[in-house]
């Protein structure tokens, strides 16, 4: 029979792990991340070389909380030390696309011809950095990066034209993790 479920996510050197009220934060290298951390019957420990999340419940909801927790500390440190990029590939037949970042909001012109601009929203800290054929988007938190470039791929969804003929748009080729 099985008895509590444990996970330990070692903190790298250079990496600071601070855990008050329900508030985990890491800070290193790259910047700082901060998320709320609850769910009950789930204990989240951080001493000076690691950060143990565990729980004393066998039950099936606190047992898949433990895993999705430690996803996201393992998560937060790797974005701290490493960060995360996407890269993106420009695909376009006919109608070159102007590519323009303008503060928190990417616009694509000229997309199959059109005349309306369209745009995508670029989520927290995330940086996106644009050229001819390629989209890179970077940032330390992995679901605003992730987030970031799903909105760019759907700014440029193609509707009213058969996809397997029309394949312009902007699509995400690489994830650097």
């Amino acid at each position: 029979m099985a008895k509590e479920i444990k996970k330990t996510i070692p903190i790298p050197d250079g990496v600071t792990v601070t855990y008050e009220g329900k508030v985990l934060s890491t800070s290193g290298p790259k910047g700082k991340n901060e998320r709320q951390f609850w769910y009950p019957g789930i204990n989240l420990e951080v001493t000076d070389s690691e950060i143990v999340v565990d729980t004393g419940s066998l039950k099936k909801a606190q047992k898949a909380m433990v895993g999705t927790f430690t996803s996201h500390v393992d998560n937060m440190v790797k974005g701290v030390t490493d960060g995360f990029e996407y890269r993106m590939k420009v695909v376009y037949a006919h109608f070159p696309m102007q590519l323009k970042v303008e503060s928190k909001r990417l616009t694509i012109s000229n997309f199959l011809g059109e005349k309306k601009p369209r745009t995508a929203n670029i989520l927290g800290d995330t940086t996106v950095k644009t050229s001819a054929d390629e989209v890179i988007v970077t940032g330390i938190n992995k679901e605003d990066v992730g987030q970031t470039a799903a909105n760019i791929e759907q700014a440029t969804k193609i509707k009213r034209f058969d996809p397997r003929v029309f394949q312009d748009g902007i699509y995400v080729v690489e994830k650097i993790v």
